[in-house]
């Protein structure tokens, strides 16, 4: 702890940039590594899921991160629910961005766009679309709308619910304008329920903790945090430094493990992930796979066409998100950002390899045995 002032203290944490892997066993080939996880009944290939945007998940991009092990998480609140032209929306988007220097304008018409009311037809087209292909099919909704949204996405046939927010506590308040109203009980609320759920996000252990205590499958520590697209520091001043949360949730983990006698619940990291060096120091504080936006908006594939933006952005009076040009140019496919070949020096493709290449190198062979690599602060 350090004292900020007389009577104030706060503690000392860290970035993922703040801390390095330490190699000390004897290394290993890549190929000896697997990147393989499982999240409940579901066993993925590799540990990345897709951040829920319309700016990288559409139905074909889900199916296709499938495709190569990894999951693709829909937006059950964002424009693909809301209109049946959704390329032709985010077309009048990433023109409006391009030709408006200022943000507020791009703002302006995704809140427009979002404020048209979620159809349960196009809800649900779009995730039997994705349940067809054969791949693993998840859904994000807010706290706020999991209880109205959940039925619809249940009968299209989901297979993991994901409740996702900036802060996501076991109970959220609500109270209408009279004073009245009742809490979402997550623990009641998943327990009604046939489906697995991941929930998030967390910043630290006695969140984590209390969340797996509802009987998630699955625990997000951080809000998708990138630099220069999301701004909940600069609006709420809350931030999430990642190898501190993430460290915590693991450590949140492991009591419950201990309190429930083997009840294990995985920790997904989301946010300041951008190469794959940074995805290997987020496995070795902790996390069991990770969320990525930046980097696979990217990829050919992303339905926002090289421009990132998170779902709060659309947010009708705070919006916390600005959208971010990220590629310029021929985007490479999925399958390069994930599994190379990689022409970038500095980690932003082949990211899975990145990941092998970092554990082999440490000794490890897989990702719960990568857990338990030493780790150095930099001065």
């Amino acid at each position: 702890m350090v004292e900020i002032g007389m009577g104030r203290i706060a503690r000392r944490s860290y970035e993922l940039s703040e801390v390095s892997i330490v190699a000390s066993r004897r290394t290993r080939s890549s190929q000896d590594v697997s990147t393989a996880w499982q999240l409940d009944a579901y066993r993925f290939e590799i540990p990345v899921l897709a951040h829920p945007t319309d700016a990288l998940v559409s139905p074909e991009f889900a199916i296709e991160l499938g495709r190569l092990g990894g999951l693709g998480v829909l937006n059950g609140e964002g424009l693909i629910g809301r209109h049946a032209d959704v390329e032709a929306k985010i077309a009048q988007l990433l023109e409006a961005a391009s030709k408006e220097p200022e943000p507020s304008a791009a703002i302006r018409l995704l809140q427009e766009f979002h404020a048209a009311p979620l159809n349960p037809d196009l809800l649900g087209s779009a995730v039997a679309r994705i349940r067809e292909a054969g791949v693993t099919t998840a859904v994000r909704v807010s706290p706020q709308n999991a209880q109205a949204l959940t039925p619809v996405l249940l009968q299209a046939g989901i297979d993991l619910l994901v409740i996702q927010g900036t802060i996501v506590s076991a109970e959220r308040v609500v109270r209408d304008r009279d004073g009245a109203g009742e809490p979402l009980n997550l623990k009641t609320f998943i327990s009604e329920l046939d489906v697995p759920v991941v929930a998030g996000g967390v910043q630290d252990h006695r969140t984590a903790l209390h969340l797996m205590r509802t009987g998630a499958a699955g625990v997000i520590v951080g809000y998708g945090a990138t630099s220069g697209v999301t701004t909940s520091d600069e609006v709420l001043g809350i931030s999430v430094p990642m190898a501190t949360a993430i460290a915590d949730a693991a450590a949140a983990r492991r009591e419950y493990l201990d309190e429930t006698g083997g009840r294990y619940v995985h920790v997904l990291a989301d946010g300041d992930i951008h190469t794959s060096g940074e995805l290997a120091k987020a496995i070795a504080c902790g996390a069991d796979a990770v969320m990525l936006g930046t980097p696979l908006a990217e990829s050919a594939e992303a339905l926002g066409e090289g421009w990132f933006w998170p779902a709060a952005a659309a947010h009708p009076s705070l919006p916390r998100g600005a959208l971010l040009q990220i590629a310029v140019g021929e985007r490479p496919p999925l399958q390069q950002v994930l599994g190379g070949p990689s022409d970038d020096p500095f980690g932003s493709l082949n990211l899975v390899g990145g990941l092998r290449r970092s554990m082999a190198k440490a000794g490890y062979c897989d990702l719960k045995e990568f857990q338990k690599v030493g780790l150095i602060v930099g001065s």
